[in-house]
């Protein structure tokens, strides 16, 4: 059986934005199966997207 995933490219509690829409800033909270579980800054509502619809915040 495969195991999934659990390293990705981003950490967990960084700063990134959706590339869709780059004024939305969110923080990585976990990284699974490909797929990252992000919260927005300002509502706190829970998003999921690939590692290919969001990018790091330059810092």
């Amino acid at each position: 059986m495969r195991q999934p995933e659990t390293v990705g490219k981003y950490a967990n509690g960084q700063k990134v934005f959706v590339n869709a829409d780059r004024a939305q800033q969110l923080i990585i909270r976990r990284y699974y199966n490909r797929i990252y579980y992000c919260r927005t800054l300002d509502d706190q509502k829970e998003h999921a997207y690939f590692e290919r619809e969001i990018s790091a915040v330059p810092s």
